[in-house]
């Protein structure tokens, strides 16, 4: 198969590409190297002579035309991924996830192409608060926590039929997807503009959700999304590390390997064919925890302190339930954390230590009123 990866010289792009390649697979990458991730705004140089790279937007109408030649293959990566920015940069997340997905699917509708799968890559922020179990009402999913319910502290959310305590329980695919965030809106519409298009063309299409995906590569550099990468230059650098709420949040964390297999099982697999799919390790890790276990894989001095700030559009629990994709595309992850925040630590380690954007990202959203 000849694959395009959008954003393909990214973090999960570039891991996918050497993993094809080893499969055989000839690679073509469209990419636009946003300073906000790429350092450095180029290609690896033991990939240069090995894909064909269209150094481009992936709005630019005419780029994907030239992209899409003689592909049978999609796995759209493209997308803007910061949370806490897409608040206030609406109409630009917006331009870039869902108008870009829509061009995407217009060109497929309205030229010949040769595409038999496109795999895109959703998020699970489509779901807001995860699934939950009230002793009364059963499963239940509430809804985003409000800004007068951070003000006072209320992390955890509650039953919205008793006003209960309810505890988070994996969440399925079939959770009704309730977008607490400009960013997961965007995501969201993505994943109907590619089924719905998808099916009306005759290609099949994959959905997968992925959890809070790390590893070595990702950027060390975007003070707006990555968690491991802010906590990881902090502790570099011997400053604080500042842990919202009360720590207790938990998060999915996957590696990005694990990534990259079920990416490929959605390529190869015609059971993937117009399925939505979890991507996950399927086990919390409070936020809290997993920056104990940074600081003591990097050697650092500085313990995380609680620090009960807030951001507007963040959630407080949501891990994956992996059945579905377990059932019918046979993955299971590989890497379990202990492991992989040692190697990513290890990884870590080995870069240049990057300047610390976390207090100016913070500020600006203080400077907005969607952190306290």
């Amino acid at each position: 198969m000849n694959i395009l990866i959008t954003g393909g010289a990214g973090f999960i792009g570039q891991n996918l590409t050497y993993s094809l390649l080893k499969r055989g697979f000839k690679i073509r990458i469209l990419d636009n190297f946003s300073p906000q991730i790429h350092v450095i705004r180029d290609l690896p140089d033991d990939l240069v002579d090995q894909v064909e790279l269209i150094r481009a937007d992936v709005r630019d109408r005419a780029a994907l035309i030239q992209a899409l030649a003689d592909i049978d293959g999609i796995v759209h990566l493209a997308a803007e991924t910061g949370t806490a920015q897409s608040m206030y940069q609406i109409a630009h997340y917006n331009d870039v996830n869902s108008q870009a997905t829509a061009q995407l699917m217009d060109v497929l509708a309205n030229a010949p192409h040769s595409i038999k799968k496109i795999v895109l890559a959703s998020s699970r922020s489509i779901y807001g608060e995860g699934a939950y179990d009230c002793k009364v009402h059963g499963i239940v999913y509430p809804g985003a926590r409000s800004a007068v319910q951070l003000k006072s502290h209320q992390w955890d959310p509650v039953c919205p039929h008793c006003g209960d305590v309810i505890t988070a329980i994996p969440t399925p695919e079939v959770a009704r997807p309730s977008p607490a965030s400009i960013y997961a809106a965007t995501k969201y519409a993505q994943e109907d503009l590619i089924r719905i298009a998808g099916d009306s063309l005759g290609i099949g299409t994959t959905i997968l959700r992925f959890q809070n995906v790390y590893g070595a590569g990702q950027s060390l550099n975007n003070p707006y999304t990555g968690i491991l990468s802010i906590f990881s230059t902090r502790i570099r650098r011997g400053m604080s590390l500042p842990i919202f709420e009360d720590g207790q949040e938990s998060r999915d964390f996957v590696h990005v390997s694990d990534v990259v297999c079920a990416i490929e099982l959605a390529l190869l697999n015609d059971a993937a064919n117009g399925g939505t799919f979890n991507v996950g390790a399927g086990e919390p890790t409070s936020v809290l925890q997993i920056a104990n276990m940074l600081v003591d894989a990097l050697g650092g001095k500085v313990r995380p302190g609680v620090t009960a700030q807030y951001r507007l559009g963040d959630i407080r629990h949501c891990y994956a339930d992996l059945s579905e994709i377990r059932t019918k595309l046979k993955f299971e992850p590989q890497i379990s954390l202990i492991k992989g925040i040692e190697a990513f630590a290890s990884w870590v380690l080995s870069q240049p230590l990057p300047e610390d954007g976390l207090d100016k990202a913070n500020e600006e959203l203080k400077k907005r009123k969607m952190m306290s």
